[in-house]
């Protein structure tokens, strides 16, 4: 690729497992998440949420739930989304999430570049809440 477009354009993607930011600017980041082993139904034992900001979600390929918990410093109930193809999904500051993936799935984040472990707290779930994740994955995909 010619100097030129370097300066002109960013290229970058991501094949592996897992999330990987891409491209941070000013105050903002995307990022792709795709399948990880870690995230399957039953490996789900603890949500996140992000209190400083929201964070968008947008699946390109293959299927992702999108779990989310009410609660403050605990989650008291959880509720599951499945994604459908391009539509935007805004994951609201303060809300606890989590998500799992089918192996081909591929999601783009976009959040706030300063979105890190600081301000992004992880609550553990119940072995109670853990089957709720798994039964919710049964009753959307089957």
């Amino acid at each position: 690729m010619d100097t030129l477009l370097e300066s002109l354009l960013e290229i970058r993607e991501h094949n592996g497992p897992d999330y990987k930011p891409l491209i941070d600017f000013q105050s903002w980041r995307v990022a792709l998440m795709n399948y990880t082993p870690d995230l399957v139904p039953e490996k789900i034992y603890r949500m996140q949420k992000h209190t400083e900001t929201d964070e968008v979600f947008v699946l390109l390929v293959g299927k992702c739930i999108l779990f989310l918990g009410e609660g403050g410093e605990r989650v008291t109930a959880i509720y599951a989304e499945s994604m459908e193809q391009f539509k935007l999904y805004n994951v609201k500051r303060g809300a606890w999430h989590s998500h799992t993936f089918s192996e081909d799935a591929k999601v783009l984040i976009v959040e706030n570049r300063d979105t890190t472990d600081v301000n992004s707290p992880f609550v553990d779930l119940s072995r109670e809440q853990q089957a709720r994740v798994v039964e919710l994955v049964k009753e959307l995909w089957g």
